[in-house]
């Protein structure tokens, strides 16, 4: 049996192909019809680069790794979920036997596969993929495919939150506030944090942060939000994300942070060192802390949706069937017409 998946095939190219559909081979395997998939910033640079570090893409290779779907076949072995469950996926698969699992940092795990990461395992960007009985988490009647595909990069903000320490009375900054950046801050104002400071360039970006009731939002190409800033804080910010991965933001995180503050770094830049002012850092004594992935994040994400503790419905901004895939990769790409977060629907 053959099925459609979208396969990237050069730099800012991919395409349908047929491909042989994925067989439930192991006991703890579960078969998987997807309904939607999130485009991630990830993915896109592996579209339009090739490559993030040393991981590179051997083309043609299938991306995409925020999904939801329905399970279709499951091993023998399986009894968490059943044919028919609507489930949530969790991308990374562990090993749980190396010191890393062992210790409870599954996502920095020393044999970890991912989906839509390049020699690891391929993208969940075609009609069935199959994972493994742990990486599937049924959801209720009460979440809707895009929450469940949501709760992966949701998870990313919660467990930043949660590395950061106690957000009460905090006052924070968030450093580009695409999918990563809203998952902060929604997540830091479930934690009690009490001012909320968003940098974009994207307006539509910043005008979903004053929505969501952030302090302040700028755009860094139109004012000097380091002024601005302090001059709304003079004694400077607690703790500041970047989520971008962009070196202007990585400067501006070091100057609006107060001494003693954390900064917190989760956006993944396409260059491969980031350059700090060693004289700011050492004078103000700056905390450093590097956020990979998430770790036990996904299913509290999910029951947060759930009760309404967080509101993701400003996430999905734009909506493309699973053949128009590369549309919604280039408008990603191009930040075209204020987009947030685009949803493959397979529906």
């Amino acid at each position: 049996m053959v099925m459609k998946a979208i396969m990237l095939t050069g730099i800012r190219q991919m395409e349908m192909q047929e491909i042989p559909t994925p067989m439930v081979v192991n006991d703890t395997d579960v078969l998987i019809k997807m309904k939607r998939v999130g485009v991630c910033g990830s993915d896109v640079q592996y579209y339009t680069t090739g490559k993030i570090g040393d991981q590179i893409v051997q083309y043609p290779f299938p991306v995409g790794h925020e999904g939801a779907g329905e399970v279709e076949k499951v091993g023998s072995a399986v009894n968490s979920v059943k044919p028919g469950d609507r489930i949530a996926i969790e991308p990374a698969m562990h090993c749980f036997e190396c010191d890393q699992c062992l210790e409870g940092r599954y996502h920095t795990c020393r044999k970890l596969n991912f989906l839509g990461c390049p020699g690891q395992a391929d993208g969940c960007l075609s009609e069935y993929i199959v994972m493994p009985e742990s990486s599937c988490i049924a959801i209720s009647d009460g979440l809707s495919y895009d929450q469940a595909a949501i709760s992966e990069p949701l998870a990313i903000g919660v467990y930043a939150v949660k590395q950061a320490g106690s957000m009460e009375g905090k006052s924070i900054g968030i450093l580009g506030f695409g999918p990563i950046g809203m998952s902060v801050m929604l997540a830091a104002m479930t934690q009690g944090a009490k001012k909320i400071y968003v940098t974009d360039k994207i307006e539509e970006r910043n005008q979903i942060a004053l929505k969501l009731s952030a302090s302040f939002a700028g755009n860094p190409d139109k004012e000097d939000i380091v002024s601005s800033i302090i001059n709304k804080e003079p004694k400077m910010l607690d703790v500041i994300f970047e989520c971008c991965g962009k070196q202007d933001a990585m400067d501006n995180a070091v100057d609006l942070l107060k001494p003693g503050g954390k900064l917190m770094i989760i956006g993944i830049p396409e260059f491969d060192h980031w350059s700090f002012s060693v004289d700011h850092l050492r004078r103000k004594e700056l905390s450093i802390i590097n956020v990979r992935r998430q770790v036990d994040c996904v299913e509290p994400s999910l029951e947060m949706m759930l009760d309404g503790r967080i509101d993701v419905s400003l996430m999905p901004t734009h909506r493309f069937k699973f053949s128009d895939t590369k549309a919604a990769f280039d408008l990603v790409t191009d930040y075209k017409d204020g987009v947030m977060k685009a949803m493959i629907d397979f529906e």
